[in-house]
């Protein structure tokens, strides 16, 4: 879906705004930038030349922030740039979960350390809130083509507050995996049946996934109801789903925590609840343990993303070609089936505001993004991004490496994500939700007095972070739920 049009009106409804950087040469009559605007279908022909007209045959140098594991997206496309510019380009690598503080660093620093960074995007708002980021409206307007995002399928991680920062190029959107001869099995098939009213399949709602676990746990027979993360750091992200699945957002209109109402301990205690049909290193495994264990093939499901799937659907693992693949479950909202499929990690191309070639390293950007580039990118099997255009689902190597049943989904999922939390302090509001979801499952407190102590603190943040501009960024980013979402959500 695109969210220029939301932009555009998200403008012209709100005098607030933020921290903009724009590069003063671009400030363009209307005329002027339309003449200059690239052609959709060899953007990436042309984002090149206007940047080699630009170095103007200078020796020109782009340094590139990205995050390790990735240079495999980034350089058979950065070998092109070079070929086809003349301009070289750096590599710095960092540790994923430290490139944000990275670039955070370079907004007191300001050293000219990269041109271009990939943070991860949740921590947009703070990046842009820092000054450390370009507004890319102007460049936006001067080179972007029309329909440039049309195909793209998840872009509200490139603005803020309406205006255009970056360009995702990641597609992380939540997607399940079921181990399908468990689901066809026709013995358990009947078991299931005559205690539940109904035949195992991909469940609809966390409730169908629930009692599926609970069926298939025999922790006596090595078999286990699931894999699902219950670390600190990722079990937050299954109680959000659970938590919109009920029918609400996290907060009303003016910013006031609705998580600790009835339906988010519901939705708690049924994730805790849940707990007890999970393999036993489900408090303890990180990420890649996580693929390695559901991989064994004794776990009914998982819950993962693209990157989960390239790992089971290599050799490495026991379940290739063996798994069934869903959106999140949902809930009935109102007598209706309510999914609420989440996208919750992501890279995105940004440009720094210490650079000293911010137009080129823009067009950068664009190229890399472009439909072409993008697609050669996605294709790495080792690197971390997953498709985000429509054109990524069409690639013959692409479907090789994750197996069309798992593409078709994953569209889905891409196409009706909610947004992550893209607020100033997205990391402290989560921070205080991970440590306390984890309290209330391991015991240590009960679920509603885990859901109030978040709630008090998230208040408390956004008061810090300024109450009336969090509720601007709330506003823009509720209007950009997918449309039949906002219509079951309160």
């Amino acid at each position: 879906m695109s969210y220029r049009h939301s932009r555009r009106s998200f403008l012209k409804q709100t005098a607030l705004g933020t921290t903009t950087i724009i590069v003063p040469s671009l400030l363009l009559g209307t005329r002027e930038a339309r003449a200059a605007k690239l052609s959709l279908e060899n953007v990436h022909l042309e984002a090149a030349q206007r940047a080699k007209e630009l170095a103007g045959g200078k020796a020109t140098t782009l340094t590139i922030l990205q995050p390790s594991g990735s240079l495999g997206n980034i350089k058979p496309v950065a070998d092109q740039w070079k070929a086809a510019t003349g301009i070289d380009i750096q590599y710095v690598e960092v540790p994923l979960d430290q490139i944000n503080q990275k670039v955070l660093l370079e907004a007191v620093s300001k050293s000219g350390s990269f041109d271009i960074a990939l943070p991860a995007s949740f921590g947009l708002p703070d990046l842009v809130s820092s000054g450390i980021l370009v507004n890319l409206d102007e460049l936006a307007d001067k080179y972007e083509p029309e329909g440039y995002q049309k195909d793209y399928l998840y872009t509200i991680a490139n603005y803020y507050k309406g205006s255009l920062y970056g360009y995702e190029t990641d597609g992380d959107a939540y997607v399940m995996f079921y181990l399908k001869d468990w689901l066809d099995d026709p013995e358990q098939n009947k078991k299931f049946a005559d205690k539940h009213g109904y035949k195992l399949k991909v469940p609809d709602t966390w409730e169908e996934l629930d009692a599926m676990m609970a069926f298939f746990n025999q922790p006596d027979q090595n078999r286990f109801g699931g894999a699902l993360y219950r670390t600190q750091y990722f079990i937050a992200w299954e109680w959000w789903v659970r938590f919109h699945a009920k029918g609400f957002y996290p907060f009303d209109d003016n910013m006031k925590p609705q998580i600790n109402n009835d339906a988010g301990v519901k939705a708690l205690e049924e994730l805790i609840a849940a707990t007890k049909y999970l393999y036993s290193g489900a408090r303890s495994n990180g990420l890649f343990e996580n693929f390695e264990a559901f991989g064994q093939g004794d776990k009914f499901c998982n819950i993962g993303w693209g990157g989960t799937q390239k790992f089971l659907n290599s050799d490495k693992s026991k379940v290739k070609g063996k798994l069934a693949f869903g959106p999140m479950p949902g809930g009935i909202v109102k007598g209706q089936l309510l999914k609420t499929p989440y996208f919750n990690w992501g890279w995105n191309y940004v440009v720094s505001s210490v650079s000293k070639q911010a137009e080129i390293a823009y067009l950068f950007t664009l190229y890399a993004c472009s439909p072409a580039m993008s697609t050669q990118a996605v294709r790495d099997v080792d690197g971390y991004f997953d498709p985000f255009r429509v054109v990524h689902y069409k690639d013959p190597q692409i479907i090789q490496n994750y197996s069309a049943p798992f593409l078709a989904v994953h569209e889905q999922a891409m196409r009706d994500s909610i947004p992550d939390l893209y607020l100033r302090g997205q990391g402290e509001y989560f921070d205080v939700l991970r440590v306390n979801i984890q309290a209330a499952d391991v015991g240590e407190k009960k679920p509603k007095q885990a859901l109030d102590e978040v709630a008090s603190k998230w208040d408390s943040i956004t008061r810090r972070m300024g109450k009336q501009s969090q509720v601007v960024q709330w506003r823009f980013l509720k209007s950009n739920y997918p449309e039949g979402i906002r219509d079951q959500l309160a």
